[in-house]
This record gives C-alpha cells, structure tokens and sequence, in this order.
C-alpha cells in the first residue's frame, strides 16, 4: 500500500512539474516576443491597425517584432533626395525589390511582409515620389502612399490669340492642340462671367496672359478649366464693378483690353491708350464718330500673314479697306463681336481704370511708346516728328 501512495504522489508531482513547465514556457515566450522585441509605432493614417484573422498574419505579425530593428533602421546615411517612379500597375513585390536595388531599403521581403500585413500593398500610388536612404522602412511605404503630382509650366504670352496658344501646347505639353482649338472655340463652360458673351464667341481672350504650372497629364478640357478658374479669380468683382462704370459688360472689356495689348508695350500707357479707344467709342473722334480704327482688329480677321507667316505681321493702309468683316473696326463701329487675343492683368485693369484724357490719337514713335494727341492735326505733326525715327 505504501508503494501504491509513493507511485501516486509520483504521478501527481511529475503533473505538477509538467503544468509547470508549460506555463513557464508560454509565458517566457510571451515575454519574449512582447517585451523584448518591441511591436512596431501604431499605424499612422491610412494604414490598418495590426490584425489576427489568419494564420499568416499571425507569422506577419511575429516576424515584424522579431525585426522590429530592421524596419526603423534606414538603409544608409546619404540624405541626397532620389526620385523613385512608381509605374502604373506596377505590384508591391516589383516596387520592393527595385527600392532594395536602389539602396532605398535594406530588405525587399520585409518590406513586402510589412505592406502586406498593414494592407498597404494595393495602395502603394503611381506617379513620383521623392525618397532617402536616411528613411526608415516604414518612413518609405508612408511615402509611397502619396505621390507628387507631376507639373509642367507653360506661359502664354500676352498678345496670343488662340492658335498661338495651341502652338505652344503642341512644342511644351502632351495636350493635342486639335482639340485645345475645338473646344476653345466651340465648348460650353458653366462660368458666370461667360454668360454675356454673343452667340457663338469663342473663349479668345478670356485665357488671360501669364505663367501657370498644369498637371503633366492635364488634357485640353482640364486646361481650358485652369484658365477660366484663375480668369474668375483675377478679374475681380471690383474689376468688373469699375468696368461697369464705364459702360462695358465683361465681354467688352476683356474685347478692348485684348485690343490695348496689341497696341501698348509699355504699362504706364495702357490706361492711357485705354482712354483713346474709350473716347472713340464715345464718338469724340469728329473725322470717323464711333469707329474705334485699331490696327490689330485687321490683322486678327486677316490671320496668318501670307508673306512673313507670323499672326500678326504688317500691312498696308489702304488694304483695311479691302476686308469686309466684323471684326474690322475701320469699317465697322464700336467694338468687334469679341476678343483678338489674351490680354494681361495689366490690359485689363488698364481698361477698367482708364486714364483721364481728351486724347483721341496715338502714334508710335519707335522706342516702344507713343505720342497721343487730341486732335487729327496734332497727330499729323507728330507723325511728321517721328516717321523718320
């Protein structure tokens, strides 16, 4: 009997030691894993929180503490910014192995595991991004979420009509100048301030001069809408109220602002030329009441020039005479239906402000300004002062 009491408390104790040892061992491997190897930061925004749905994220999970080092450790000291293009449809796995070919990360597979168990993987976005070797592995797949936005500048200059506008697109940008023209002359915008414009106008002039930087990718539609957006924000309400002021709607004054910006170079005399034009229209002019007589009303209608293959090349006097349009104002009072060209700001605000004068001419007399006179025999006098210039 006493040997069957010695067999069992045997039996009990090697139970005892065997509970034991397993909750030693679960609990040191707890240990082991939780406070030795530190979990990873929490997800920042856009990344999911750690989850436990499979038996692959649990060895996710266990392998991105065990290496918990590795992921905040960057790939090398060189701060130099390197531009890494992610191709569209490019996966996860082919990303990862070119950041570790370009030294950008230490570990193509850690990097995978890393995206894969954040969800990241299907996120990671097309387009450039600007990297480091001083960025950590989690640093690199935050920045791959968002990428730059590729731009190219343009500049239409001031005095462009449309065809020179789309001239420039077709050197500069991917955008087909084709379609640019289509829809600048024929499409339908949703923009207030084109509400007054005649029946069929064209959108020539409301694409005001000046430096802008497009989306690469930005197709002819979503330029035209770049344009009208900064000719709404530009051509303020004050703008609008002072041009009201003077007896033109929005139309007639980007119609005559486009006219001074043929003629001015020099900003001190756009108000001033502004108020010429003004006063015509105000039938001053007692030798030809109302007709406004620009030069570059006639070379708009007449187009590319034939001789010197430029927009807006020279012309003899008496051909003015021999072009029978609208848009002719030798022939025609008032304004032309519409714009000739884009005119700046300075055109613009030049023609809601104009200059206070009684001036109805203006010569040009060879530096880039004019001499302005108020009656036909003054401006004969100056033609004979400065023709020989």
């Amino acid at each position: 009997m006493l040997s069957t009491q010695l067999r069992n408390t045997g039996r009990f104790t090697v139970f005892v030691i065997a509970v034991l040892a397993i909750i030693v061992l679960g609990g040191g491997t707890w240990f082991y894993f939780s406070v030795r190897y530190r979990p990873a930061e929490p997800a920042p925004a856009g990344r999911q929180a750690l989850s436990f749905e499979s038996p692959d994220d649990l060895y996710f999970s266990a392998m991105l503490r065990y290496r918990h080092e590795d992921l905040i450790t960057p790939a090398g000291d060189d701060d130099t910014p390197v531009l890494f293009v992610v191709e569209p449809g490019e996966t996860a796995s082919g990303i990862a192995y070119r950041l570790e070919d370009e030294g950008l990360i230490r570990d193509a597979k850690l990097f995978k595991i890393y995206v894969r168990f954040h969800d990241l993987d299907q996120n990671l976005e097309a387009g450039e991004h600007t990297l480091r070797q001083t960025m950590t592995m989690e640093d690199v797949a935050g920045e791959l979420l968002y990428a730059m936005q590729r731009e190219v500048q343009i500049t239409i200059l001031p005095g462009w009509r449309l065809e020179q506008i789309a001239e420039m697109l077709a050197e500069e940008t991917t955008i087909n100048p084709d379609e640019f023209l289509l829809i600048a002359k024929t499409g339908s915008f949703n923009y207030p301030f084109l509400a007054g414009r005649p029946a069929g106008a064209t959108l020539e002039g409301y694409l005001v001069a000046d430096t802008y930087r497009i989306p690469a990718t930005a197709d002819a539609q979503t330029l035209i809408n770049i344009l009208l957006e900064m000719f709404d924000t530009r051509v303020t309400a004050q703008m609008r109220r002072d041009a009201q002021g003077q007896g033109l709607s929005v139309h007639e004054l980007v119609t005559l602002a486009s006219i001074v910006e043929r003629e001015a170079l020099l900003d001190i005399e756009r108000p001033i030329i502004a108020s010429v034009y003004l006063n015509r229209l105000a039938e001053k002019l007692p030798e030809a009441t109302g007709y406004l007589q620009a030069d570059p009303t006639y070379q708009y209608v007449r187009g590319r020039d034939p001789v010197t293959g430029k927009w807006w090349g020279g012309f003899q006097v008496e051909d003015v005479l021999t072009l029978d349009d609208r848009y002719n104002t030798f022939l025609y009072k008032g304004l032309p239906p519409g714009p000739i060209c884009s005119p700046s700001l300075e055109s613009l605000k030049a023609v809601a402000n104009p200059a206070e004068s009684e001036y109805l001419y203006f010569y040009a007399i060879g530096d880039g300004g004019h001499a302005f006179a108020k009656t036909y025999q003054e401006h004969l006098q100056n033609q004979a002062r400065y023709s020989g210039q």
